[in-house]
């Protein structure tokens, strides 16, 4: 995990990792923007936050050795923020196999289940839920409104 990270000097704070797996990232620089947009819209303070897109494998590795779960996920979310702290920090995991399997499942493109996902982790970090009904409708309504702002916005 990456742990520490520095974040001066950086217009951005928010970095894309790649763990031996590509993905397609449009306009990584507007993405960066607008995930920083989702913090200030949930009025929440962003001092970082790391992407790690890997396989399937390496996920289940990390959610074996750090949640004792033995499933595959398409996303895992660490919240490394100071206990009390109000400024976020975190890194997300994402799997690139798991968000084209559920991609092809769901009949979504590619790239809109990986913004899904991308947006998921954020909103985790922001407070939102997703292990009860209500929370997981919550959490799919604010996905799906990021979606939309997002692929809608003016460029």
């Amino acid at each position: 995990m990456f742990t520490n990270f520095e974040i001066m000097g950086s217009k951005s704070k928010v970095y894309f990792f790649f763990d031996n797996t590509r993905v397609s990232l449009d306009n990584r620089t507007e993405l960066k923007k607008f995930i920083e947009f989702i913090f200030k819209k949930e009025k929440k303070l962003l001092a970082g936050l790391n992407y790690v897109f890997c396989s399937d494998k390496r996920l289940l590795e990390i959610n074996q050795q750090y949640l004792a779960h033995d499933y595959y996920t398409d996303i895992i979310t660490f919240d490394l923020s100071e206990k009390g702290s109000e400024i976020i920090s975190g890194e997300i995991y994402i799997s690139v196999d798991r968000v084209r399997n559920n991609a092809k499942t769901e009949g979504y493109l590619i790239s809109v289940e990986l913004l899904r996902v991308i947006f998921h982790g954020v909103l985790h970090l922001c407070g939102y839920g997703d292990k009860k009904r209500g929370e997981r409708a919550i959490m799919r309504e604010k996905e799906d409104y990021y979606i939309h702002k997002y692929l809608n916005r003016s460029t």
